[in-house]
């Protein structure tokens, strides 16, 4: 059975392919701001940090079962994954820093202390040929900077470039590995992928987990 990623992040495939998933991937065509601003305009409230990422990644998995799906060019027949991620530090949502004095900025505040990263998911099965069934979840990960790290350090850092694409300004699986003390959660999720929230998603659309290995186990 194939997974179809809605999404041409790096990190995401990297997640996916080392727990033996190789996806076939579409990149959504999504206006996030007009879209979350119809959806609270709707609500009458803001969307909360975990119900924003779940959201979001219902419209990447739409987007891409419209385009490319039963009504769109045909392509899909599995199960698609929308995501997004968002990681807080006193409950405000840190995106990417793009620039090197924000995201030095960042990590000296983070330094020591515990900021939490919502990862969120929706799976639409589209398996022979039509959409099926839907779900969404939302995992989370705490994430302890080391309050240790010298102010040249994070500078040496911040000028290597890698922070600057990236939410939160750091990266687990990259040259910040060091600099992390400790993850209470899934670590994938702090990636941007819960693998565990995978898992139960396609279990619960009714199909086997294994199925998705490139081993052909199921």
């Amino acid at each position: 059975m194939r997974l179809i990623l809605a999404s041409t992040s790096p990190a995401r495939l990297s997640v996916l392919r080392g727990a033996g998933i190789e996806p076939r991937c579409f990149a959504p065509e999504v206006d996030e701001e007009t879209e979350v601003a119809a959806r609270e305009a709707e609500l009458g409230r803001a969307l909360t940090a975990p119900e924003l990422t779940e959201y979001l990644g219902r419209l990447k998995a739409e987007d891409v079962v419209r385009r490319h799906g039963p009504e769109g060019t045909g392509e899909i027949d599995g199960l698609v994954l929308g995501g997004d991620s968002m990681f807080l530090l006193d409950g405000e949502i840190l995106g990417k820093p793009h620039l090197p004095e924000v995201a030095l900025e960042r990590s000296k505040r983070h330094r020591g202390r515990t900021g939490v990263l919502h990862s969120g998911h929706w799976l639409i099965d589209c398996t022979g040929g039509e959409v099926r069934a839907a779900a969404g979840t939302v995992d989370t990960a705490r994430v302890t900077l080391s309050a240790d790290l010298g102010d040249q350090e994070l500078a040496d850092y911040v000028a290597t470039g890698e922070p600057l694409e990236l939410a939160g300004g750091f990266a687990i699986d990259g040259l910040a590995g060091a600099f992390i003390e400790r993850i209470e959660g899934a670590p994938s999720c702090v990636i941007g992928l819960s693998l565990p929230a995978l898992r139960r998603l396609v279990i619960g659309l009714g199909h086997p987990y294994p199925a998705l290995w490139e081993t052909g186990t199921a």
